[in-house]
């Protein structure tokens, strides 16, 4: 009955829906163009608030374990690129933000709606999805999930 205002997360197996987006800076980043490497969505609903912070901050202290298992972080959100800017400079975040514009990309990963709900995903290197979970995960679990080669 609400299956369109709480959709179903993508199935583990199934193939991530391309998308370009621009980060913070102004660089267009398109998915397939990642393949190869381990791509970690992280949508949530603002910057600069207390459990986004967090999570975020989660992973840019298990960073060099990310980097370690091939991994690409992108945090995703629908604010602008200033916000973006501001906040990942104030929390000294290694990876970029991408502005979601529209919620689009929210959309296409099913954590849209009238706010983006936190759900993370990791990528494969063949863009297949190799794990999602809403909420706040574990770091570690996420990044232990990555094809290393």
């Amino acid at each position: 009955m609400f299956d369109w205002l709480f959709p179903a997360l993508l199935p583990t197996g199934s193939a991530a829906p391309d998308f370009t987006a621009s980060d913070e800076q102004g660089a267009n980043v398109t998915l397939s163009q990642l393949r190869g490497h381990n791509v970690v969505l992280v949508f949530y609903p603002g910057d600069d608030t207390s459990v986004c912070t967090k999570q975020l901050c989660e992973f840019r202290d298990q960073w060099r374990e990310a980097e370690q298992r091939n991994s690409l972080v992108f945090g995703v959100n629908p604010a602008g690129a200033q916000s973006h800017l501001k906040f990942r400079t104030k929390y000294k975040l290694p990876f970029p933000i991408l502005v979601d514009q529209g919620k689009r990309v929210a959309d296409l990963y099913h954590c849209g709606g009238l706010i983006i709900r936190r759900t993370v995903y990791l990528v494969g290197p063949d863009g297949s999805i190799r794990y999602s979970v809403r909420g706040k995960p574990q770091v570690r679990e996420v990044l232990q999930s990555a094809v290393v080669k």
